[in-house]
Formats: structure tokens, C-alpha cells, sequence
């Protein structure tokens, strides 16, 4: 699926905002309600996080963790620095980074839906996580200042965006000179048909909006971003339609390291 200006014509870029708002409105209120993929404490833990990390942030953001994989290996974050989470969600990637980079850092936190917004917001004053702060805003164009941060992560939500180019040219714009890019997301092996990237329900899925390997890592190195580091995830979908999509286009969770030049 290439970024083209016909592509984003076709697509309903309103609707698919707000079908992803509604999903994930649903993920942070009803954690254990049903949806295409697993979410929780279990799933974090098979994706590799360490349960050391987990038990030191709030359980009930894990209850709404949704994401693909783990790449903090990959991120190697460190005390005092800066983090951007591109889609925070109800705060689990955010808080753990939060853990790394200590009191001296800083973790901002970017989502757009706003009861994951105020799930997390209650959660990171309820646990006292001062070095983090939650912001309303879209992964393409956060508001933060050019060349701040340290490090950009993500976790499952590069994918939901229509126009992927811009959210990594946003995160190569914040980011400092030899800063990292370190997310999980949603990629495919071959190009999705225009009946599935066309389709609300399926792009808020993790489906609809995954991008074709190839061409999601051009698209990281045309924002100026090099590539260094990318593995598959141990990652499953659990519903039937997602499952049919996986085995007939390849559908599967990498996570990868990038430095900006």
C-alpha cells in the first residue's frame, strides 16, 4: 500500500478517525469487552516485556494494553532523556519508559481519543509518575518543538494512521541529531486489495491500514530516518476475519530501530 495523494483521496480520512477514536474509546473503558486482538497482561508478557516493569506501573493500564510487540530493547532508553509516545494510549509504553529514563527524564505522551487520555491522566497522578505528561494531539503533528527528544516510540498505532510519511517525518522533525525511532507495529508481506484499506472497520482492526513491509521501511528512510534493527513479533490476531487476513496477505507485527541522520 505506497502513500499516494489518489490513495488518501479514496480513503474516508474523517471516518477512519473517528471509527479508530470509537475503538479505542472502547479499549480503555472496556478492556475485556471483545475485540480483533488480545490485550492485557498476558499478551505484554509473551511480547516480551518484563513482568519487574509491569508490576511497577498501574494494572489498569495493562488491562487496556493493545500493543503488537516490544522494542525497548531496540530503544535502549536511558536516565534524563526525552521520550515522545506516538499513541500512548491508557499509558503502558509511557510509564515504562517513564521507569528507564528515571526522575531526571521526561515522557510525552500523544494520543488523540480522549477516554484513553483521561484513563491514563488519572492513572499517572493516582501512581505519582511526574515525569510524564499526556498531551491531546495527532501522531503526525504533535506540537512539540523540532530536535528535543531523545527517543520517539510506538506501539501498534503507526498503522491506524492514513498518511504514515508524515508521521515519520514528525518523529524525525522531534527528534535530536543521532536520535532512535523505536516502535511495534502492523506491516504486511504483500499489498491489501482496495476493498480492506478502504474499509473503516478494518483499518481501526490493525488491519485495513498495514502497510506493505517495503514500502513502510522507504517510507522511514525517505523522512531521514536509517534503519538498523527490525524483527517479527510473536503476535496474534484472534478473530476469524483477522486471522484470514494474516494467512492470505501476510499480516504480521515487526518492531524495528531507526536513527535519524
Amino acid at each position: 500500500m505506497a502513500i499516494t495523494a489518489d490513495f488518501v483521496k479514496r480513503v474516508d480520512v474523517v471516518a477512519l478517525k473517528q471509527k479508530v477514536k470509537a475503538m479505542y474509546r472502547d479499549v480503555a473503558l472496556d478492556p475485556h469487552g471483545e475485540f480483533h486482538f488480545e490485550m492485557g497482561r498476558a499478551l505484554a508478557e509473551r511480547l516480551g516485556y518484563a513482568p519487574a516493569d509491569l508490576d511497577a506501573i498501574p494494572s489498569e493500564a495493562i488491562d487496556s494494553f493493545a500493543g503488537v510487540g516490544h522494542y525497548f530493547d531496540f530503544a535502549a532508553l536511558e536516565s534524563g532523556e526525552t521520550v515522545v509516545d506516538l499513541g500512548s494510549g491508557s499509558g503502558t509504553d509511557s510509564f515504562v519508559a517513564a521507569l528507564k529514563v528515571g526522575p531526571a527524564g521526561a515522557v510525552f505522551g500523544i494520543d488523540m481519543t480522549d477516554a484513553q487520555l483521561a484513563k491514563a491522566e488519572r492513572l499517572r497522578a493516582a501512581a505519582g509518575f511526574e515525569n510524564v505528561t499526556y498531551i491531546k494531539g495527532y501522531i503526525e503533528s504533535t506540537g512539540l518543538l523540532a530536535g528535543t527528544c531523545d527517543a520517539v516510540i510506538s506501539n501498534g498505532v503507526i498503522n491506524l494512521a492514513p498518511e504514515k510519511d508524515k508521521v515519520f517525518r514528525e518523529a524525525a522533525r522531534i527528534l535530536k541529531p543521532g536520535g532512535r525511532l523505536a516502535l511495534a507495529d502492523i506491516v504486511t508481506e504483500t499489498q491489501l486489495p482496495q476493498g480492506i484499506t478502504c474499509d473503516a472497520t478494518l483499518w481501526a482492526a490493525c488491519i485495513g491500514g498495514a502497510m506493505q513491509i517495503d514500502d513502510y521501511l522507504a517510507a522511514i528512510a525517505a523522512a531521514g530516518l536509517r534503519v538498523t534493527q527490525v524483527k517479527d513479533n510473536p503476535y496474534e490476531f484472534i478473530s476469524a476475519n483477522a486471522q484470514g487476513a494474516t494467512r492470505r496477505y501476510g499480516v504480521k507485527s515487526v518492531s524495528l530501530l531507526a536513527i535519524k541522520e
